[in-house]
C-alpha cells in the first residue's frame, strides 16, 4: 500500500507509518496535515493513477518535528562565497484514504 503525493511542489511516495523528510510547511509540531494532490494512489491490488490527481484521495500525516538541514556552501573562483541551509519538516505517514 502506497500514494504518490505532491508536498511543497516535490512529489513523494509515502506508505504507512514510514516517517519522511520533507520540505517545511506552514504547520506545527504535533499537528495533522492532510495533503489532497495524490497523483497515485495503490491499496496491494489495484492501482489508481489520477488525471492529474485521484478525486476523493486524501493521505493524512502528523508533523513530528521542524529542523534545518546541514549547510551548503557554494564556492566559485573570483566571486564571493555563499551558503543556505534547507528548512525541512520530519513527517510521519499515519493513514490515507480515497474513492
Amino acid at each position: 500500500m502506497f500514494a504518490v503525493v505532491e508536498i511543497g511542489g516535490q512529489q513523494f511516495k509515502v506508505a504507512e507509518k514510514t516517517k519522511y523528510y520533507v520540505p517545511r510547511l506552514k504547520s506545527k509540531v504535533d499537528s495533522e496535515v492532510t495533503f489532497d494532490t495524490v497523483l497515485v494512489l495503490s491499496d496491494g491490488k489495484k492501482i489508481k493513477v489520477g488525471n492529474p490527481s485521484v478525486k476523493g484521495a486524501k493521505v493524512q500525516a502528523k508533523v513530528l518535528e521542524h529542523l534545518k538541514d546541514e549547510k551548503v556552501i557554494k564556492r566559485k573562483p573570483g566571486t564571493d562565497s555563499s551558503s543556505r541551509e534547507l528548512k525541512l519538516q520530519r513527517l510521519l505517514k499515519e493513514n490515507y484514504y480515497g474513492s
